[in-house]
């Protein structure tokens, strides 16, 4: 692939954007609250921006320059996502509620880098800084968290503040292919399920050896299309896209792609491992596709109802009313319906084994 070329960055221009679009709704009690309080004229706005990449390009009509369009606005199909604790993907063992799930999964990347009390770590795309959070609390370490989104890192600041980490925990407003941190800054680096919206994982895991010290280690869960996907074929194709429109992946490539960028930006590749294949007891893809008997709690029900295909046609009918008077911005259920359309085409991926949310590398910055 040719040298990426990279967004120009214009923090005013994002901060007033956000101003715009959600006001002081970042202090909500929740991402449903603060959907109230967006401006209807801005929310137009993103979801036109947004869906300019897709609408109309569907899989069989897909051409490079399309993807080269998507590949060049990199940074805009996540600047203004709202990108609550939602949507990370973990393994789960029998018996196990779905928030000691996620934490489990963050703890084994932690511990899988080496991470301990004192390091300075970078997590690259921090979202809303759930996993921060937790692996400061798992590990005693201070976490920088990079974000090129205004909205979540007020709310990471927020989320921070109320769980008295402020003291360990800071959030930078930049885009992870061209970072400003000066070189060697960091002891460790981790990423999870955030480096796939790069538009070149070599330039983006160059990006993260430039700001790591010789010695570090950098750990990534990542997403990826298995080797057995076939661009070729329709429907492999179509499931693809399906994924990027409804997550805002501007350009997703397969495990043996991603494993020669890591060690193309320099890096010494120490481990590397398909998670999504093990022999867990319950897939990975279980709340996607309403195996709602795999539940280990009553919370857990409530919880993941919402995410399956019932909950996500209840949504679909509520945000359509909500839209036809009014209480809603327009652009509401398009981007609702976008994201259960991803999360079929992953349980599709996921039976047929063609995609990942979680190829965990674990690579090392060399001493010298």
């Amino acid at each position: 692939m040719a040298s990426i070329q990279l967004e120009k960055e214009d923090h005013a221009r994002d901060a007033a954007f956000n101003k715009a679009l959600h006001g002081d709704s970042s202090q909500a009690s929740g991402g449903v609250w603060s959907m109230f309080a967006k401006s209807k004229q801005a929310q137009t706005a993103a979801v036109d921006e947004y869906f300019k990449h897709w609408d109309g390009k569907t899989a069989p009509a897909e051409t490079d320059e399309v993807r080269k369009s998507r590949r060049l606005e990199y940074a805009t199909l996540t600047r203004h996502t709202d990108g609550e604790d939602l949507f990370h993907f973990c393994r789960f063992a029998y018996g196990e509620g779905f928030r000691q799930a996620i934490t489990r999964h963050e703890h084994y990347l932690a511990h899988r880098i080496g991470l301990r009390e004192g390091m300075k770590v970078l997590d690259v795309g921090c979202g809303v800084g759930g996993p921060a959070r937790e692996i400061i609390k798992f590990a005693g370490v201070d976490v920088v968290g990079l974000n090129n989104n205004d909205y979540q890192i007020e709310r990471a600041t927020h989320y921070a503040a109320r769980e008295g980490l402020s003291n360990k925990l800071s959030f930078v407003k930049g885009d992870f292919m061209q970072m400003l941190f000066p070189p060697e800054s960091f002891d460790a680096v981790y990423a999870i399920e955030a480096t796939a919206h790069a538009p070149s994982l070599k330039g983006v895991y160059s990006e993260i050896y430039k700001v790591l010290k010789p010695g570090g280690v950098f750990g990534v869960y990542e997403w990826f299309m298995t080797d057995n996907h076939d661009d070729d074929n329709p429907q492999h194709r179509e499931i693809r896209l399906d994924i990027e429109e409804g997550d805002g992946i501007s350009n997703m490539v397969k495990i043996s792609e991603g494993i020669q960028a890591i060690k193309d930006a320099g890096f010494q590749l120490e481990h590397h491992e398909d998670l999504a294949n093990g022999e867990d007891i319950y897939p990975w893809y279980y709340p996607l596709a309403g195996e709602l008997k795999n539940v280990s709690s009553v919370w857990d029900f409530l919880n993941m109802l919402r995410i399956t295909k019932i909950g996500r046609e209840i949504s679909h009918q509520a945000f359509r009313a909500g839209e036809k008077v009014g209480m809603i911005p327009p652009g509401t259920q398009k981007i609702a319906d976008s994201m259960a359309k991803a999360g079929d085409a992953m349980v599709a991926a996921g039976k047929a084994k063609l995609f990942t949310p979680m190829y965990l590398m674990v690579a090392r910055k060399p001493d010298c």
